[in-house]
């Protein structure tokens, strides 16, 4: 892959087997880390995980494997 500039930032192109292992469409979230030297790995976001994280102060209760879900709130 080649990286190109974009913006003020950096961009690749993700190859389309890598698209439809993680079962990625337009607009979904991606999570890019450092794994070792020289290597990263790029997984889904899970949009749901975030929102009931800050809502743990709150202490309220929340059903097991519970997540949320923007587009379907709207």
């Amino acid at each position: 892959m080649r990286v190109s500039k974009w913006g003020d930032g950096l961009a690749v192109c993700l190859p389309q087997a890598l698209v439809d292992e993680l079962g990625l469409k337009e607009d979904d979230e991606v999570n890019v880390v450092a794994v070792a030297a020289g290597q990263i790995a790029v997984e889904k976001a899970d949009k749901g995980a975030e929102p009931a994280k800050r809502m743990e102060p709150f202490r309220w209760f929340l059903p097991e494997g519970y997540k949320f879900d923007r587009d379907e709130a709207q």
